[in-house]
């Protein structure tokens, strides 16, 4: 009997923190061959075309898994874009993003709409237990599921390493495109790179170089930290 209870507790349990991801409005769609899905500003909405809504219903710690997910949903609508559309609320104050029930809405935008001046490093903390880094001789703690930006200068090497035995150091120079640069500081893993999910990374120790459209998506789902 003990048995069966354990069993049926253990189902009840998956079921409550079941993850599901819908694309629960189609508008129209687009015929696109981009392999990017960034994340846009409310700026860059205004000159995108509006193609459908994705909501994230359930909590998951997987983000490689769950962004995989909606890279896949947006793409079949042929969206390149997200952004964050709060639910309503009797106040209009806008909620900020819940990680276990959220809504996306899926744009395409032309490219030469995309705003490419985010010349800023990010550094993430996508484990359970506070990553302790430093850059640049200074050390910081960053929590779980928080991230910090990094303003960059002209020819300015940052080295930033993990506090850790036989943890990771990089060097980080401002990019000459103009484009942001996104390392996840973790001593799990994230899931295979695919080049067909948009979450392509580079693995080097516990910290992960990731491909912008990933990057940006943490961007959307993780906690801003200021030092």
């Amino acid at each position: 009997m003990k048995s069966l209870f354990s069993i049926v507790a253990f189902f009840l349990v998956q079921t409550f923190f079941a993850q599901n991801i819908y694309l629960n409005k189609i508008e129209k769609t687009k015929d696109s061959a981009d392999k990017f899905l960034y994340s846009i500003s409310s700026t860059d909405i205004s000159k995108a075309e509006y193609l459908g809504e994705i909501e994230v219903q359930g909590y998951s710690s997987d983000d490689a898994a769950v962004f995989s997910a909606i890279y896949k949903k947006a793409k079949e609508i042929g969206g390149n874009a997200i952004a964050y559309k709060p639910f309503e609320s009797i106040d209009n104050i806008e909620k900020p993003l819940d990680p276990q029930h959220y809504k996306l809405g899926v744009y395409f935008l032309s490219k030469e709409n995309f705003i490419n001046a985010d010349e800023n490093l990010y550094l993430f903390a996508g484990s359970s237990n506070d990553q302790k880094i430093r850059i640049n001789e200074k050390d910081f703690i960053l929590q779980p599921r928080s991230f910090v930006k990094i303003k960059m200068d002209e020819g300015m090497t940052y080295v930033v390493s993990t506090k850790k035995l036989l943890g990771s150091t990089i060097r980080v120079k401002k990019n000459v495109d103009g484009e942001g640069q996104y390392y996840l500081i973790s001593g799990g893993k994230i899931g295979g790179a695919n080049n067909n999910d948009g979450t392509l990374h580079i693995k080097s120790g516990d910290i992960t170089g990731l491909e912008k459209s990933f990057g940006e998506f943490l961007k959307l789902i993780y906690k801003p930290l200021t030092f």
